[in-house]
C-alpha cells in the first residue's frame, strides 16, 4: 500500500556515492572511518545489512537503479557505455505523478545529457576538462571550477595527476570548498531553496566519491594518515602476486607495500568522510527548512571497491568489498515508522525504484523484477521475499575474470563463466571471505546452488545452460541482444 489520498507525498532525496563499499560506515563498526551523519540517518530508519550491487560497476549498477530492473533484465552485464533508451525510469515515472525532478552530479547513462525522465540536469559524470566541442565531455562542475578558481583551462580539477582509477592516494591540491562533493551538496541546498513549493521533490544527489582518484582535500587525508589504518584482508584461496608490479598505477591484481597500500586506504577514507560532512550539510538545511519531517531518504552506492583485499584493487568482482554496498531507508519522521531496524534479507539496488514508488504511491511498472522494501521500512514481516539475489559482471580486466553468484546474505555461491572455477563462502561466519570452502576438506553440497543458478540462466542466448548444467567458457559478452531497450 502506498499514501492515501489524505496523506501529501514526501519529497525524496535520493543520495548515491560511487565505489563506496558496504562495510566503509560507523554504524557497520568500521574501525576508523568517521561517517556522523550517515550514521544517524541509518539509525533514524532502516539499514540492509546484505545489500548488493547486481552487476558491480557503474553503467549497469545506474541503468539498475534507474529501471528497477536487474541487469539480465535491462541487458547489459558488464561495463561499456552504449545508448539506452528505456520505456520507463525512475525520475519519469516520479515526475509524470508531479514530482519536480532534478539530478546533480553523476548519471553516467549514454547519450549524455538525455534526462531520463528528470526535469533538469546538472551534470558532472567525472571531474575532467571536456572539449567545448564534444557533448560527450560537458562537465557542469568543471565549469563551475574554472570560474570559481580563476583556473588554468585545461583539467583544473585534476591537477593533482592522479588517474581516476588510480590507487595513488594524496590530499587534493583544492580547498574544500572547490571539490566536486562541496559543488554537489551546495546545489543541491540552492536547488531544495529555489525548488516548486507547490508540489514535492524528488532530487538525486549523485556523489563522484570515494570513486578515484583517491584525494580528499588535506584535512581527510591527514586525519587518516596519522592513524592506524586496518590492513588488506587476504583470503587462503588468494592468487599470489609478484610485489613488483603494484607499481603499474592502473593495476587492478596488487601487492602494494605498507606505507603505499595506506596512502591508497587514507585517501578513501577521507573522500568518505568528506561526504559525510557535506551529506551533513544538506541534512541540515533540510531541517533549517522544516522539510526533514516529510523528507524519505535513500542512501546507497552503484557498488564497492576492493581496495587490496584479496589482492584486488577496483570493482567488477563478486567479492563482498566490491558487490556489497551501504543502503539505508530514512522514512519520512511525520509517518512515524520505526527506526533503528536493521535487515538482514538479500536486497539489490533494483529494489530502490519499486520501494520509492511503493512509499509514494506511483504504480510498479510490470517490467520491474525488484521488490518494495517498504513492509519492512513500515515494521511488518516481509512476506516471500527472495530466497537469492544473483549478480554477474562479465570479465572486464581479463576475460576470465567474468562471473555470477548467488547469495541469501548467509553464503555465497561464486561461479566463474569462463574456467568453471566455483567458490563458496559462509558469510555468517566469514564476512571477509578469508575461506572458501570448496578448498577445505569439507566440501558443501553446491548442487542445489548450481541447479538454481543454471534455472536463472536457463534462456540466455549464449548457452551457458546445457540439460540443466552450467556450461563454461561459453560467451559473457557486457551486452545481451536486448541492451538498448526500446519500447521495452
Amino acid at each position: 500500500m502506498g499514501i492515501t489520498s489524505q496523506q501529501v507525498q514526501p519529497n525524496i532525496l535520493l543520495i548515491t556515492t560511487d565505489q563506496h563499499r558496504g562495510d566503509t560506515l560507523g554504524v557497520e563498526g568500521h574501525s576508523v572511518v568517521q561517517t556522523p551523519n550517515l550514521d544517524w540517518l541509518a539509525r533514524s530508519g532502516t539499514r540492509f545489512r546484505r545489500a548488493y550491487s547486481e552487476s558491480p560497476s557503474c553503467v549497469p549498477a545506474r541503468r539498475t537503479l534507474m529501471s528497477g530492473r536487474e541487469p539480465s533484465a535491462h541487458g547489459m552485464v558488464g561495463m561499456t557505455s552504449v545508448a539506452w533508451h528505456p520505456a520507463y525510469t525512475l525520475p519519469g515515472e516520479l515526475s509524470r505523478a508531479g514530482y519536480q525532478t532534478r539530478l546533480i552530479g553523476k548519471l553516467h547513462l549514454q547519450p549524455k545529457r538525455k534526462r531520463y525522465g528528470f526535469d533538469h540536469l546538472e551534470l558532472a559524470d567525472t571531474q575532467y576538462e571536456y572539449a567545448p566541442d564534444d557533448p560527450d565531455f560537458s562537465n557542469d562542475y568543471v565549469d563551475w571550477l574554472r570560474d570559481q578558481a580563476k583556473a588554468p583551462s585545461i583539467g583544473p580539477a585534476v591537477a593533482h595527476g592522479v588517474n581516476a582509477n588510480s590507487w595513488v592516494g594524496r590530499p587534493s591540491h583544492l580547498p574544500e570548498h572547490q571539490t566536486h562533493t562541496f559543488w554537489c551538496a551546495s546545489r543541491a541546498i540552492e536547488f531544495i531553496a529555489k525548488r516548486d513549493p507547490s508540489c514535492p521533490f524528488f532530487l538525486n544527489l549523485s556523489f563522484l566519491d570515494p570513486h578515484p582518484p583517491l584525494t580528499p582535500p588535506s584535512l581527510y587525508y591527514e586525519r587518516y594518515m596519522s592513524q592506524d589504518l586496518p590492513e588488506p584482508v587476504i583470503g587462503d584461496w588468494t592468487d599470489e602476486v609478484d610485489p613488483a608490479k603494484g607499481a603499474d598505477v592502473m593495476g587492478w591484481r596488487l601487492n602494494l607495500d605498507a606505507q603505499r597500500m595506506k596512502q591508497a586506504r587514507a585517501g578513501y577514507y577521507g573522500l568518505i568522510n568528506h561526504v559525510d560532512d557535506q551529506v551533513g550539510r544538506v541534512v541540515d538545511f533540510l531541517r533549517r527548512q522544516k522539510l526533514l519531517a516529510d523528507t524519505m531518504i535513500i542512501f546507497t552506492s552503484d557498488h564497492g571497491e576492493m581496495l587490496g583485499d584479496h589482492n584486488l584493487y577496483r570493482k567488477t568482482f563478486p567479492y563482498e568489498a566490491s558487490a556489497r554496498v551501504p543502503f539505508f531507508i530514512t522514512p519520512p519522521a511525520s509517518l512515524g515508522m520505526p527506526d533503528n531496524v536493521v535487515s538482514e534479507l538479500p536486497v539489490g539496488l533494483q529494489d530502490v525504484l519499486p520501494t520509492i514508488f511503493d512509499a509514494v504511491g506511483v504504480p510498479i511498472p510490470e517490467a520491474v523484477t525488484g521488490r518494495s522494501l517498504m513492509p519492512t521500512v513500515r515494521g511488518r514481516r516481509q512476506s516471500e521475499w527472495r530466497m537469492y539475489l544473483h549478480g554477474e559482471h562479465s570479465g572486464h580486466y581479463d576475460y576470465a575474470d567474468g562471473a555470477h553468484f548467488l547469495t541469501d546474505g548467509r553464503s555465497k555461491y561464486i561461479w566463474f563463466s569462463q574456467t568453471g572455477r566455483e567458490q563458496f563462502f559462509n558469510l555468517s561466519a566469514d564476512p571477509d571471505e578469508m575461506h572458501d570452502l570448496t578448498l577445505g576438506p569439507d566440501v558443501p553440497d553446491l548442487e542445489p546452488w548450481r541447479a538454481e543458478l543454471a534455472s536463472r540462466l536457463l534462456d540466455r542466448p549464449d548457452g551457458v545452460v546445457k540439460d540443466g548444467r552450467l556450461i563454461s567458457g561459453r560467451a559473457h559478452d557486457k551486452l545481451l541482444p536486448h541492451h538498448g531497450e526500446s519500447g521495452v
